[in-house]
């Protein structure tokens, strides 16, 4: 092992900024949003730094429906502008991500023809709910004839279709038989989303050695300098000058305004949890497609196959940042009332859930408006009141995460008074350059890049996407050994820590890799990942044992893994 791994990238990115103290522009958040914000300024040749209190891709953005969506329920809103955003930036992500962003095919049950044509006018100029009316196929089908005239894009995806009760059973035997018809349109799945977030936050660190990302450095506070922040690895604090400061803190934006003496009132997030399944059965009912519908109570919910597993979701909560999201036992009753309202010839039970989490969406602060018609698009604020002008984001999505980032930079571009170089439009991501688009196409890369893998070949793959080519010349250049089956090893693990800002063990099993999703997160695998990572990240026994300790009661506490007692065995 090189000095250089046991180092470890971060401490020398860590270095750089406290040494130089000042940079251009400080992101305080390092979420998708921020990350492309980040991504943007850098290809500018304006330097950043960024700084995110835990990993990245661990708050908002990890907590998900792992889709890429042009939201078609927000026509029911009249977030139009949002839609035809939301659907060009899934078609070009279909393309700049094709690692990470596949086609999804999406099938809506639908229980009658005519119902909620009366109250939907009433619900797009009031947005507020009494009581649900269901959507009926007349407005499903204006719906998805106004969202194929917004997804046009030289045929990304196809058109949508409609079939009655016989051809809809035929094609999906275990749906709910009182069903009248189905519609089915095609949006976009997402299949790594922190992976993605990772593969942005590389490429801008690659385009300009001005620009610093720094996991687990806390923005706490302002001084005379700059801003004050803290090292959580070694509690040392340290500040930090910028001409302009961007706030893309998601959910956590009024608080974090707050610690830098900004009073602000911008946030109103609503909670959103999910569930994940190992349940063949239900797997297979799906048929690899997603169904996606209207529960009872007017709650738009899905049921998704995704990695072997069938995600669940999800909730709509009104939710104070100041708690941890957490997903409760109600909401997991509610869970296995859909499933059993679609799917009626199935069994679920809380045996087959494998991990569950939830989040706080970044919506803007919505007062009585019911939080289904809460708008998610986003919105800039400029505060300009004290020495540095503060930007602080207000909303946004996965989605539109590039057109967001591009706009957020135009902003700062525009305090700075420099402009524009280049656009991300249409700019591959990472691990999507070259990345092989058909089956024999894939199969040729392999055999070039990847020669002496064997079955590893395509989860090495689908992890990196084409950047796999370097993580297998590194595993070939070490001593490699399992940790995780065919899922994990010490060469890959080596590569993560010198490349991918690995700092915790948390980031290796939840982020780095899908381990904790899947539910193949035992407590044996997590404890030959902390003996591996040990010496690569200079641990002594006692901190390897509060990574595992602290690794466990996290997977216990926020995903529901109940691996707490194993560990005290």
């Amino acid at each position: 092992m090189t000095e250089a791994t046991r180092s470890a990238l971060r401490s020398e990115e860590l270095r750089a900024v406290r040494e130089a103290q000042r940079t251009t522009v400080l992101i305080v958040g390092g979420g998708i949003n921020g990350i492309a914000l980040f991504r943007d300024l850098s290809l500018q040749g304006v330097d950043a730094v960024l700084v995110e209190r835990s990993d990245f891709a661990s708050g908002a953005s990890a907590a998900s429906s792992h889709m890429i969506h042009g939201g078609i329920r927000y026509l029911e809103n009249g977030e139009f502008r949002l839609v035809r955003e939301s659907v060009q930036e899934r078609n070009a992500l279909l393309k700049s991500a094709p690692h990470y962003v596949k086609p999804l095919r999406t099938t809506v049950p639908i229980y009658s023809t005519f119902s909620g044509i009366l109250s939907a006018p009433l619900r797009f100029l009031t947005h507020r709910t009494g009581k649900p009316k269901e959507r009926g196929a007349v407005l499903i089908k204006l719906g998805l004839t106004i969202y194929d005239l917004f997804s046009r894009d030289g045929g990304s995806v196809p058109r949508h279709k409609f079939l009655g009760r016989r051809r809809s059973l035929q094609e999906l035997p275990q749906l709910d038989e009182n069903i009248k018809y189905t519609a089915t349109y095609f949006d976009a799945s997402m299949h790594d989303p922190e992976r993605l977030a990772l593969d942005v936050l590389q490429d801008a660190r690659s385009s300009n050695a001005g620009s610093f990302a720094l996991n687990y450095v806390e923005a706490i506070g302002s001084d005379d300098t700059g801003v004050l922040v803290r090292d959580r690895e070694s509690g040392e604090e340290f500040s930090i000058a910028a001409d302009v400061i961007v706030n893309t803190s998601g959910p956590w934006t009024d608080l974090t305004n707050e610690a830098l003496d900004r009073e602000t009132r911008f946030m109103g997030g609503t909670k959103g949890s999910h569930i994940v399944l190992d349940h063949p059965e239900l797997l297979r009912a799906t048929q690899g497609r997603e169904i996606f519908f209207e529960h009872s109570d007017g709650r738009i919910v899905l049921i998704y196959p995704l990695k072997g597993r069938v995600l669940v979701g999800t909730t709509d909560i009104e939710a104070d940042p100041r708690e941890p999201a957490r997903c409760t036992e109600e909401e997991v009753d509610y869970f296995f009332d859909l499933i059993a309202h679609v799917f009626p010839k199935l069994t679920v039970s809380r045996e087959d859930i494998v991990f569950r989490f939830s989040g706080i969406r970044p919506l803007p602060r919505h007062e009585d408006t019911a939080p289904g018609f809460v708008s998610r698009d986003y919105r800039i604020e400029l505060d300009e009141s004290g020495s540095v002008p503060i930007l602080s984001l207000v909303g946004g999505k996965w989605t539109t995460f590039r057109a967001l980032g591009e706009a957020l930079a135009d902003r700062v571009l525009a305090v700075l008074g420099r402009g524009r170089t280049v656009s991300t439009a249409g700019m591959t991501i990472g691990g999507g350059t070259g990345f092989p688009a058909t089956d024999a196409a894939r199969s040729r890369w392999q055999q070039r890049h990847l020669s002496g893998s064997g079955s590893r070949a395509d989860a090495l793959l689908a992890r990196y996407g084409t950047r796999a080519a370097d993580v297998w010349k590194h595993i070939e250049q070490c001593g490699d050994r399992p940790l995780a089956g065919a899922t994990l090893s010490t060469g890959e693990l080596e590569w993560m820590v010198h490349n991918e800002l690995v700092v915790r063990l948390t980031d290796v099993v939840l982020r780095r890799t899908s381990l904790a999703f899947t539910g193949d997160a035992g407590f044996d695998v997590i404890t030959r990942i902390a003996d591996a990572l040990a010496p690569m990240l200079n641990w002594g026994e006692t901190r390897k044992q509060q990574e595992i300790e602290r690794t466990v009661q996290y997977l216990d506490d926020a995903h529901g893994t109940s691996l707490e007692t194993l560990a005290r065995n």
